[in-house]
């Protein structure tokens, strides 16, 4: 189940193995796709640990807080003024559950005005404990088919 905040759901794009299980599926990395909820045409991807194994078959494992991240415009970018106006910094655009109950992984948005470019970083947290594990992409917003940022 990918569902995010604001109903945004992740594609699997692919995976590979990184651990042979006897019983259960192997542990693996899952690369994933999303778009912004919030900006049209910049799409997300993340590659994330998945436990396998028996509980992880069952959906009972901890993954782990390993992820990675890479953003990028994929069309014409319209930063909207909520977005400029950076009330909306630290705005949750994804988020995944990766235990049964109490650890997600997020990706929030900041906007940096000076250099007209949109940061995502994606971190995982837990009820009591979070992990400092984080990975960061920086998409600057560029007119469509040129090389001049947008003001």
């Amino acid at each position: 189940m990918a569902v995010a905040a604001g109903g945004v759901h992740a594609e699997q794009i692919g995976s590979v193995d990184t651990v042979f299980k006897l019983l259960g599926p192997d542990h693996k990395i899952v690369v994933e796709a999303f778009d912004d909820p919030d900006v049209q045409n910049i799409t997300c991807y993340i590659s994330r640990a998945k436990t396998g194994g028996i509980k992880g078959g069952l959906g009972l494992a901890e993954d782990t807080s390993d992820a990675a991240i890479s953003c990028q415009q994929v069309g014409p970018v319209s930063v909207s003024d909520k977005i400029k106006s950076k009330k909306s910094d630290g705005e949750v655009v994804f988020r995944k559950r990766t235990s049964l109950v109490f650890k997600t992984l997020q990706v929030v948005r900041f906007y940096d005005a000076k250099r007209n470019t949109l940061i995502y970083l994606t971190y995982s947290d837990k009820i009591v404990d979070g992990s400092p594990k984080n990975a960061i992409s920086a998409v600057p917003i560029m007119p469509w088919g040129t090389a001049e940022p947008v003001r």
